[in-house]
């Protein structure tokens, strides 16, 4: 057997996370994570401190517990997003690429799905990757509408239903922007968030200065007071304390489109010193005026609160519309690595740049998510009632991120008991308190992010369970390969010209297509491809280790084609490799079988409920074509409907005709 050497475990992508950067594009790469990665996480001044002596918490602004808010915030971003991702998450980064998908593939429970373990973190790591879109959701909505109901500060007479309609137009634009890709809305949006990031900066200075006796919150002692001595209902305001790292999973998740290096010196060069001098100046404004109005506590800090006002709002609203990229990137990378992965239907994926592969578009998804934000918005109306929902999704992810740490560290980093738990102990604390204050807000609207949740896990769970019992059938019920090749041995059917690739899953034997094929036509082409499309646990496969090539009896070829998770299939040009194996593929002459296969719902099958079947059933009638997803040319294909009933494969009742755009 011929086939290329299998991808090496430190291989990196051909493009992208792969060249070693020089310091002008690291620092460009820099600027463009201003606007996508930290938009979320660097807008949360506007009301993160706010929020523990408002909406339903009513803290007292005391000086005690004003330190104690402003300590809570300073570590929580020192112990989660210095520490937690910056220092060992995005270690765990497969390959280059980030986000809880890919840590899962890198702990690989598919190799052994069986094991309690496996299905275990088969289950954390899917329902945690679901919460992700609740949250994608949530964001652009409360980020786009407190950004327009800033401009109330500057004009209090606007009509509240004139700001529904601004927000909407806004999303509208917001989503549509989408399809330039995430380096070209990450250098539009960069420049604005390198100008917010330096004016939070000096408002933070300046108020400083007027009270720096707040500096004393960098003692964990005032945090942790108020931890210990105050009453189960001060310590629920913790979920409003939460609110200053919500957006640190995007440093993860997005890691695929700018890299390590340009994220962390993004944040701790620029976003982390001017997020940490804007709290303590908003903590010394309090304190240094304890009679004012907390709900303006923000643009307090803008110097004499008169002509630079107007610019102040005008700038918060763009900064606050940017927050929302981080998740909608992070959404796209999210779906493509599910896809891949066998837990998603196929869609429509666009790649929007050729240096990152990890750029990519998703256009069904884009239009989903702008649908869904508009529907929250014109459903809770203000932003006070959207800020109960926030947090709950990204709380539980950050859990289950802690626990899928764990694995790694044991697994994949071989650390000791010893060492791992205390680690990931540390964090769990952290993470289960913020999960318990979020808790309490899911009556109040938390429930929202769950609920998507939950629909977006049930999808790719059914999806998942429904293709794995739809090859297993199959495997059932084909015959094996090797009694294939003895009776087309004995039976010398004609052979023509050309090459025919049918594409089939791993191990399966026989393709069904290829039986039917030949049973109707009596006929094979003088070369036979039996082509598998593997997907690998790494993003990036380099185009040299591609292709695996069996020769076979018969005039058959068995290929392997391997991609990483990152990656688009595109399967015509993969077999332009195979002539380095020894089989030459005429583009003029081929002609590909793709099986359309349909798991038809009953009430005997026990491995499905019957609403199961049925859902999984339409997911793959809408599913995007094998033939648009691998790039393969329509006027080159047939497409076979086969259906499954209980174990037995047949041809559908009134098959297509067999012509190269046929379709079930």
């Amino acid at each position: 057997m011929q086939k290329a050497q299998q991808p090496a475990p430190t291989g990196q992508p051909p493009h992208g996370n792969g060249i070693q950067p020089n310091h002008r594009r690291t620092l460009a790469l820099s600027l463009g994570a201003l606007g996508v990665v930290f938009g979320d996480i660097g807008t949360s001044p506007l009301y993160a401190i706010s929020s523990p002596f408002l909406g339903g918490y009513d803290l007292t602004p005391t000086p005690a517990n004003v330190l104690g808010v402003i300590s809570l915030v300073f570590w929580s971003l020192i112990i989660i997003v210095c520490i937690k991702y910056q220092m060992f998450v995005l270690r765990a980064d497969n390959k280059g690429e980030g986000g809880i998908l890919a840590l899962l593939a890198k702990l690989d429970p598919w190799r052994a799905r069986n094991s309690q373990r496996s299905r275990i973190l088969i289950v954390l790591g899917i329902f945690g990757a679901a919460l992700l879109y609740g949250d994608g959701m949530i964001t652009p909505a409360i980020s786009v509408l407190s950004a327009v109901e800033g401009l109330q500060v500057a004009t209090p007479s606007l009509p509240h239903g004139v700001i529904i309609l601004i927000t909407v137009a806004i999303l509208v634009g917001l989503f549509a922007f989408q399809k330039g890709g995430t380096r070209r809305v990450g250098f539009v949006f960069g420049p604005v968030m390198l100008v917010w990031f330096t004016v939070i900066s000096i408002m933070g200075v300046v108020a400083i200065m007027h009270y720096p006796g707040v500096l004393v919150a960098v003692n964990p002692a005032y945090a942790l007071d108020f931890i210990f001595h105050h009453g189960f209902a001060d310590i629920i305001v913790l979920g409003a304390v939460f609110l200053c790292v919500t957006g640190a999973e995007a440093l993860y998740a997005d890691v695929g489109h700018f890299g390590k290096l340009p994220i962390r010196l993004a944040w701790f060069t620029y976003v982390m010193p001017a997020l940490m001098l804007n709290y303590f100046g908003q903590g010394a404004a309090i304190l240094a005026n304890p009679g004012q109005k907390i709900s303006l506590l923000f643009y307090s800090l803008v110097p004499g609160s008169g002509w630079f006002l107007y610019p102040m709002v005008f700038l918060a609203t763009v900064a606050t519309v940017i927050a929302s990229q981080a998740v909608i990137s992070g959404a796209f990378s999210l779906m493509s690595q599910a896809i891949q992965f066998g837990q998603s239907p196929r869609v429509t994926i666009i790649r929007t740049s050729r240096e990152k592969e990890g750029q990519i578009y998703i256009p069904s998804l884009n239009w989903i998510l702008m649908l869904a934000t508009i529907a929250i918005v014109l459903g809770f109306k203000t932003s006070n009632n959207l800020a109960a929902a926030y947090g709950v999704a990204v709380s539980s992810t950050m859990v289950i991120t802690s626990v899928l740490l764990f694995f790694a560290m044991r697994d994949v980093w071989r650390w000791s008991l010893a060492v791992a738990v205390p680690v990931v102990g540390a964090f769990l604390i952290v993470d289960l308190m913020f999960f318990t204050a979020n808790i309490f807000k899911i009556w109040d609207g938390g429930w929202l992010p769950l609920l998507v949740g939950l629909i977006g896990f049930t999808i790719m769970s059914t999806w998942s369970t429904g293709r794995l019992n739809l090859i297993n059938r199959l495997r059932e019920n084909t015959e094996p390969l090797d009694a294939f090749l003895d009776h087309i041995r004995n039976i010398r059917p004609v052979r023509v010209p050309g090459t025919g690739i049918f594409m089939t899953a791993p191990n399966l034997g026989t393709p069904p297509m290829l039986q039917h094929h030949l049973e109707h036509n009596q006929v094979l082409h003088s070369q036979v491809v039996l082509l598998t499309v593997l997907t690998e646990d790494i993003p990036f496969v380099h185009p040299q280790h591609r292709l695996e090539v069996e020769k076979l009896d018969q005039g058959f070829y068995r290929v392997l084609a391997h991609y990483g998770f990152m990656q688009i299939p595109n399967i015509p040009q993969s077999l332009r490799r195979a002539k380095d194996f020894g089989l030459v593929i005429d583009p003029e002459t081929v002609t590909y079988y793709i099986g359309r296969e349909t798991l038809v719902p009953t009430r005997h099958m026990p491995a499905m409920m019957m609403w199961r079947e049925k859902l999984f059933t339409f997911l793959s009638r809408n599913a995007v074509r094998a033939t648009d997803f691998y790039q393969i040319p329509p006027d080159r294909t047939v497409e076979l409907g086969l259906r499954l009933r209980f174990a037995e494969i047949r041809p559908a009742r009134n098959p297509p005709a067999s012509t190269p755009s046929s379709r079930l």
